[in-house]
Formats: structure tokens, sequence, C-alpha cells
């Protein structure tokens, strides 16, 4: 006698499930395309008009794009785009190193020797302190520290020190340097420590058994596994001070070039559609960086 045929289950999901899952994504969807995907565009579209001193003049030239590269091709020095793009490319740099070795410092700390649960949450609660009041007021703070006649310099010559005041501290590099790492550390040590928190305890007892040292136990086993951490927040603090205009016009004193204070120096001047080019290749530049750090990593697969 033979067996009765069994029914194999439907491959695909239930047409029900399927609409249900599009209406969950949908308000989602919508505030994705409404604010990000359509004033894209519209910075695109204007990125190719024309303009005058008055007005924008719809059109589809490339005449902005080859007004931001103006100069680059000719032998000699390098032209204003490019020197623009080195020094936020610096800055970039300096405050990712700075913002890594602080936050991975201090993620460590919180995650491998703080035992207790409130202590942590303490602690953290201590490093978003600075997020309760506006940005510029904590720049702006800076301000009666590093100044000519500020504390810091009173002090120095007051120790002797220094003979007169020194002068690089405010309206610098340094100063903007110092602004951002104030700034966006925090962006450095949550992601961090977040990937931290997840590891597995028991590897660290068993590279402690096979006879790592501390400095071995960090690098070989700590580091790799935190990598996610290390990626999101580069991420979070390469694009924001690449695109940061406010921090450099404070704490530089309006004396040091970047790409986004270009951009809204433009934009004062009612030259959108060149500030719209510098604003689209800007963003090629940044969608760049994430792509190449992505690739180091599949943040969605360790999230």
């Amino acid at each position: 006698m033979s067996a009765p045929a069994q029914t194999s289950p439907a491959s695909g999901p239930a047409p029900g499930r399927t609409l249900a899952a599009w209406w969950q994504a949908a308000p989602l969807t919508a505030v994705f395309v409404l604010f990000f995907l359509i004033p894209l565009a519209l910075i695109l579209m204007v990125s190719f008009w024309d303009f005058n001193e008055y007005q924008m003049l719809p059109d589809f030239t490339f005449k902005n794009y080859f007004a931001v590269f103006e100069g680059c091709l000719s032998p000699g020095d390098l032209c204003v785009t490019l020197k623009t793009y080195l020094s936020t490319f610096k800055f970039c740099f300096l405050v990712w190193l700075i913002t890594l070795v602080i936050g991975f410092t201090v993620a460590y700390f919180v995650a491998f020797h703080v035992r207790t649960g409130t202590m942590q949450t303490l602690l953290f609660v201590v490093c978003t302190i600075p997020f309760w009041t506006s940005n510029v007021i904590r720049m702006i703070a800076w301000v009666p520290l590093l100044g000519r006649n500020g504390l810091v310099n009173e002090g120095l010559t007051t120790l002797g020190l220094v003979d007169k005041p020194v002068e690089w501290m405010l309206f610098s590099d340094f100063s903007v340097a110092l602004a951002f790492v104030h700034l966006f550390t925090t962006f450095m040590i949550v992601p961090i420590f977040n990937s931290m928190m997840r590891i597995d305890r028991s590897l660290l007892e068993a590279a402690a058994d096979s006879g790592a040292t501390a400095w071995q136990t960090l690098w070989n086993v700590i580091v790799p596994l935190s990598r996610t951490g290390i990626i999101i927040g580069s991420i979070f603090v390469i694009t924001i001070v690449m695109g940061d205009f406010v921090t450099i016009g404070v704490m530089g004193g309006q004396q040091i070039a970047s790409v986004g204070k270009i951009i809204q120096v433009q934009s004062s001047y009612l030259q959108f559609p060149l500030a719209a080019a510098n604003a689209m290749i800007l963003l090629a530049l940044v969608l760049m960086i994430i792509w190449a750090l992505t690739r180091m990593v599949d943040i969605r697969k360790e999230l």
C-alpha cells in the first residue's frame, strides 16, 4: 500500500505578509525619499544651472564644475580647490586619529575595567554632558581659555614658562583641531564601546591561558573584534568634519579654508549653482571614503 502524498509547504511568503511588510516599510521610505532623495536630486539639478549676480538661470551646463577646478590643470602651484581639499583632509585625518585614540582608550576602560553596569551608565552620562549645550557655545567657551589674555596664557606667563602670550593657541589650526576633538570624540566612543561589550570574555581568558600578554590580547583579540565600532565611529567623525564650516569659521577666525566654508560663502553670495556643484563633488568624495571603510567590514552582518 503506497504512502499518501504529502503536500509541500509554500515556497514563498504569503501575499498578506508581503503586503504587510511593504506597508511597514512605507513610512520610512517616504521620509527617506522626501527628506533625502528629493533634496539631493534638487541640488544635483541646480548644480547644472547657470547664474548671474541676481538670479539662477535654468540650464544644463558644466560651467560650475569647470569653475570649481579652474586653474588646477596648469603647472605650478596648486589651485585653490586642491589647497582647500588638502586643508580639509588634513583636519579630517588629524581629528580622526586623535578621536580614535581617545575614543578607543575611554571605551576600553569603561568596557573592561569598570565592573558595574551602574558605573558604566554614569560614565556614559558624563560623556554625553557636552551635548546638553549648543556646539557654538561649547566652541566659544574655548576663547577665554586660549586667547591672548586667556587663562592658559596667564597661567603660562605667571609660571614663567613663556615671556609673552602664545599666539598660536587661538584662531589657528590647533584651535580648530581641538574644537573638533572636543565636539566629536563621543561619536567615536559610543560605537567602539558597543562593539567591545559584545566581545565574549572567554576569548580574553583563553588568550591569557595561552600566555598572551595584555598588549598581545589587546592587539590580536580586542582590536579585531572592535573594528565594526571603529569603522562606524570613523564614518561619523569623517563625514561630519568634511562638511563642517561653523567650527572652522569660529575657531579659525574666518582665516582657514575648508570645503564646507567655501560652500557656505558661495551660498551667502547667492551663487547657489556653484555651491551645489561643490556640494556634489564633496558628497562624491565622502561616499568614496565611506565605501572604502565599509569594504573593511560588513557592517550589516556585524551589527
